[in-house]
């Protein structure tokens, strides 16, 4: 083994790699895009908003040598998803990742909780759609790489009193999706190992996002000192995972789920108290 394949270079790097993230143009999304670009990847960010979308790419196209660009579309249905995919594959024959990163929070008083099915719906048909530009080309070594963003949310039950959401609005459906994605990722994973595709899920605690908006202003200090780091996580700390997955460094990496939280998952707070 060559020295040189153990390099940090070697081992994350993702210049000219071309990575698809939905929900791109705000939150994790836009994180995880500016680190893909930041680095030398092309990136093709995907959500309703166009205004959104722009600005991001503006702002991206001058990190350096990475380049971004955007697709509107609406993955909230199977035909949307499938729009997506077609404009994609008009650009390009060839992917490496897709982050499945598009999601809403369904905070609701229980008995009028929204019938949705978003957060489950779009990870199965992007992933289907765009299964074979992840294929083409992959090898063991080398494979594509689907991610999808679920969340604490999905491992345990969060409590009406976190201060996350407004007094009396409860997060039901959106757990359930959250814990439905990452058992997805685990059935995916096995049905796409032979076309040499690894599946795995991030499941983030409390970062800065208009997901958390309402906690982050109501409620900011008590929901970081609840935390066993006594933080929310970062630009960074998302990002490295991205980065980890999808380079060769995660290759052998899948059926898999990460939670970045800072402890607070195995610690028992922040998320059925303050």
């Amino acid at each position: 083994m060559a020295p040189s394949s153990l390099s940090i270079e070697s081992l994350f790097n993702v210049q000219n790699r071309v990575a698809v993230i939905t929900g791109g143009g705000s939150g994790l999304g836009e994180m995880m895009a500016h680190a893909w670009v930041a680095n030398g990847g092309r990136v093709i960010i995907a959500s309703r908003k166009e205004k959104a979308l722009s600005q991001v790419c503006d702002a991206l196209n001058t990190l350096g040598t990475g380049k971004a660009e955007y697709v509107v579309g609406d993955v909230s249905s199977k035909a949307g998803c499938v729009a997506i995919a077609d404009e994609i594959k008009k650009r390009v024959d060839k992917i490496h990742v897709l982050v499945n990163n598009s999601g809403v929070t369904w905070g609701a008083p229980y008995e009028d909780v929204p019938e949705k099915g978003l957060n489950v719906k779009s990870v199965f048909y992007m992933t289907v759609e765009l299964t074979p530009l992840l294929a083409k080309d992959a090898s063991n070594l080398d494979p594509g790489r689907v991610i999808i963003i679920s969340s604490v949310a999905g491992l345990t039950s969060i409590s009406e009193s976190t201060g996350l959401g407004a007094t009396g609005h409860g997060l039901w459906s959106y757990n359930a999706s959250k814990a439905a994605a990452i058992s997805l990722s685990n059935n995916l994973a096995v049905s796409l190992g032979p076309k040499f595709i690894t599946v795995n899920a991030i499941c983030p605690g409390v970062y800065p996002s208009r997901m958390t908006a309402y906690g982050m202003k109501t409620a900011s200090n008590a929901l970081a000192q609840s935390h066993p780091m006594g933080r929310f996580g970062s630009p960074e700390d998302i990002s490295g995972l991205l980065l980890f997955l999808a380079s060769r460094a995660g290759a052998h990496i899948s059926a898999n789920y990460i939670v970045t939280d800072g402890g607070s998952l195995a610690a028992g707070t922040g998320y059925t108290k303050l």
